[in-house]
């Protein structure tokens, strides 16, 4: 069931993959612009890609050598029945579902099949008339990816660590994703921290914790110095007495 799904997204045919594929870049260049040019190309080399990966996955993980420990070998089985009966569902519409409807999806008989559930554009015409070498193209462009996987890695496989050395920074920069994450990191994920760091500093700590931590520090500070004004000395506190009654009596005897 793996080499069906690997056939049916490499884009063979009878597989269901082959005439998804086909009628997507049919389309895109049944529209005759340099845009649409642009994405059959860019869709038919990446047809070529995509064969070429899951071939590698396929041969790698079936035909190539098992670098998983023993114990972990010792408990590799095949899946239960829970999960083999969807797959095997899937499988079957993987082999024959694109054979089968294939005209009445996209071809001849789609207005028929569809009837007045989705609106049909010209385009769905028009892709039915593009040249044939347009049509194999993606075929081409798949076998050739199973072919280069399998001198890779079956027949040849000294090939990819030789061209790993020979073109090392071409190799790092696929190996590294075109460096997006470094990319995506340095235009999107430092700013923004530097951003969440100064809210926070300046937001959070001065501002939103620093009036209330402020006011209570405040008060505490007062009530430290007010203390320093009750020494117990009974004598102080007499004379502090003394003095305010004088003070009190004088103002009072000023204002009448």
């Amino acid at each position: 069931m793996m080499l069906i799904g690997a056939l049916a997204l490499a884009g063979i045919p009878p597989f269901s993959g082959y005439y998804s594929k086909d009628a997507i870049l049919d389309a895109a260049f049944a529209v005759h612009t340099p845009i649409g040019m642009y994405g059959w190309v860019c869709g038919v080399v990446t047809a070529g890609l995509t064969a070429f990966y899951i071939s590698r996955l396929f041969l790698l993980t079936f035909h190539g050598k098992s670098h998983a420990p023993k114990d972990v070998q010792a408990h590799v089985h095949e899946s239960p029945l829970v999960m083999l009966a969807p797959l095997a569902v899937l499988a079957c519409g993987a082999v024959g579902t694109g054979f089968m409807l294939d005209h009445s999806f996209v071809g001849t008989g789609s207005a028929n099949f569809w009837g007045a559930s989705i609106s049909a554009g010209s385009i769905m015409a028009k892709f039915e008339d593009v040249p044939s070498m347009v049509e194999m193209a993606p075929l081409f462009a798949g076998l050739a990816g199973i072919a280069v996987a399998a001198i890779f890695y079956i027949f040849v496989p000294t090939l990819p660590s030789l061209f790993a050395t020979r073109f090392a920074g071409v190799y790092q920069f696929l190996l590294n994703k075109w460096y997006f994450d470094e990319l995506y990191d340095a235009i999107f994920v430092r700013p923004i921290l530097r951003l969440a760091k100064f809210a926070w500093h300046v937001g959070d700590e001065q501002m939103i914790d620093g009036v209330p931590n402020g006011l209570a520090t405040l008060t505490a500070d007062a009530s430290s110095q007010s203390v320093k004004l009750q020494t117990g000395s009974i004598a102080l506190y007499a004379f502090v007495m003394l003095i305010g009654l004088l003070a009190f009596l004088s103002i009072f005897l000023w204002v009448r």
